[in-house]
């Protein structure tokens, strides 16, 4: 019997091999084949573009106070807008394909993969705007309510992405280190957070593992997604050529993964956009499981 979730066996191709799944845990990062065609790409620009000029198919019922949504008065600066998937039918329905979730939960190691979050990106051909440049951070300084310590990212470019125009650069196997103890901004966006402070953490964490900062640039084929760690340092660069860096980044959650209180060092709650707009549990905390805004995308029987 067929299910939602089974794959094609032009798909099961796709899924990464035992050596793929070594190689994602020693070095935290791993690209895939060719999972979106050049017309399914031109699809997804156009759905891009139509968000830009007309806004959501559907909104959000409100906007939480930490929301990353550019709007034109914001100009030609590095666009990042939010629950994309949930906003956009069309890259909704392409950010839900199982085989998506298939690669992530090999990756992973979990039965099922739940969408967490997405985020449409665009980064503007200037060459020296400031907001292009991301400091190195890694993703689950932002999830610190998530339980879980194997989520995952699948970035995905819309065109071919190299160091030219800006693509992700992986400090490779930073996954791994045990992290010094951090202050209680550390759970601040990178946006909001001075980039030669980022680089000295980067550094100071290296040192107290006695490890090498080694930054590699994934070069990204047009189709092809990147996969990252939850705790994997990373950052781009400027977009050095004439048409905008245009990419979805969507974060992934395993199917045990719900909220937890987490208090800061400075003994403040944390909170995440989530607990302001998805459903309740039965003990009244924020449901990381609503299928409106975290729907299962891969599922094992």
């Amino acid at each position: 019997m067929r299910t939602k979730f089974d794959l094609s066996p032009e798909e099961q191709a796709l899924l990464p091999g035992q050596g793929d799944v070594d190689f994602y845990r020693a070095h935290g990062w791993y690209l895939s084949k060719q999972v979106f065609s050049r017309a399914e790409l031109t699809e997804l620009r156009a759905a891009a573009e139509h968000f830009y000029q007309h806004g959501p198919d559907q909104a959000l019922p409100h906007h939480p106070e930490r929301l990353a949504y550019w709007r034109r008065e914001h100009g030609e600066v590095h666009r990042h807008n939010d629950y994309i998937a949930f906003e956009n039918r069309v890259i909704g329905h392409a950010l839900s394909r199982p085989i998506i979730g298939a690669i992530a939960a090999q990756l992973a190691e979990t039965e099922a993969i739940r969408l967490f979050q997405s985020t449409l990106i665009s980064k503007p051909a200037i060459a020296d705007e400031p907001t292009n440049l991301v400091p190195w951070h890694f993703d689950k300084h932002y999830w610190a309510t998530c339980s879980s310590s194997k989520m995952l990212t699948a970035f995905i470019p819309l065109q071919d992405c190299t160091v030219e125009n800006g693509t992700i650069t992986m400090v490779d196997g930073s996954h791994l280190w045990q992290e010094l103890p951090s202050s209680s901004n550390v759970h601040s966006h990178f946006a909001e957070r001075d980039p030669a402070e980022l680089e000295d953490l980067l550094q100071k964490n290296a040192a107290h593992n006695s490890a090498r900062v080694n930054k590699v640039p994934v070069d990204i084929p047009a189709g092809h997604i990147s996969f990252h760690h939850c705790r994997i340092y990373h950052g781009s660069g400027a977009n050095l050529s004439s048409s905008p860096r245009q990419a979805i980044s969507l974060h992934l959650q395993p199917a045990d993964n719900h909220w937890r209180a987490f208090r800061d060092s400075a003994g403040k709650l944390q909170s995440y956009n989530h607990d302001t707009l998805v459903r309740k549990t039965s003990t009244g905390t924020p449901d990381y499981a609503d299928p409106n805004y975290c729907p299962t995308i891969w599922a094992t029987r």
